[in-house]
């Protein structure tokens, strides 16, 4: 597990990062993990090294690297709600430098949170294999802005009002574009509720808030996503 700088493919020449690998002989299919909107921290890390030990070659960006939160922040939220822009080609220079490395088979999912989720359902039609979302709002257009996505796992809580009845509108485009997914939601969860508490510097206000961490909702989004890129993420040719 290591700090280290990728390719970028707008923002800046290379990005900040984090890369978890697993033990033991490779090659293993590869997730890209996006961060949530206060940027790459400990708690991303940790669910990069959640999908390293159970054989994923993981590696976590940090799309905030050209300039910090304060000088990025608006130019990322502007390129997830157009749906592209140079987040989007970051993201994809990474996913291609995680496909071809030694130690991954090719196949790349990607996993976000908060506004990582919605970077990474808008990412399912840019070349991923699989796509796991968690509390990432929907695009205004989801039939249209999902036109040809990979398979999609996506989960949500009843109490996150900024995805109210996300569950529903995103269960039924995705079943009108006949693609592959399982999508969720949790009663009793809010927003961030698979963020460790002992990373949240807004803990206090989230919990005031209804947000923060949700131990059952986490363990079952968590048995989920590992069955879901299991399955869609397996190398055919082994």
């Amino acid at each position: 597990m290591a700090e280290i700088t990728v390719p970028g493919g707008a923002t800046a020449s290379h990005l900040g990062g984090y890369l978890a690998v697993p033990r033991g002989p490779g090659p293993w299919p590869g997730v890209v993990v996006i961060h949530e909107i206060i940027g790459l921290n400990e708690d991303i890390r940790r669910q990069a090294d959640r999908l390293a030990q159970a054989g994923f070659v993981a590696v976590a960006p940090d799309l905030y690297t050209a300039g910090g939160a304060l000088r990025c922040l608006r130019a990322t939220i502007r390129a997830v709600f157009a749906g592209h822009g140079p987040a989007f080609d970051d993201i994809e220079a990474v996913r291609g430098w995680l496909a071809a490395r030694e130690d991954c088979t090719g196949r790349v999912g990607v996993l976000g949170f908060c506004i990582g989720g919605q970077f990474a359902l808008l990412a399912a039609t840019k070349g991923f294999d699989a796509a796991a979302v968690n509390y990432g709002p929907l695009p205004k257009k989801p039939v249209e802005a999902l036109v040809g996505a990979c398979p999609i796992v996506a989960s949500y809580g009843s109490r996150d009002l900024a995805t109210r009845n996300a569950t529903a509108k995103l269960d039924d485009a995705l079943t009108m574009l006949a693609v592959e997914h399982d999508v969720r939601e949790y009663k009793g969860a809010g927003h961030s509720f698979a963020s460790q508490p002992d990373s949240r510097a807004l803990s206090v206000l989230e919990t005031v808030l209804g947000m923060g961490y949700q131990a059952e909702a986490t363990g079952d989004m968590w048995r989920r996503t590992l069955a879901f890129f299991e399955a869609h993420l397996a190398d055919p040719d082994r």
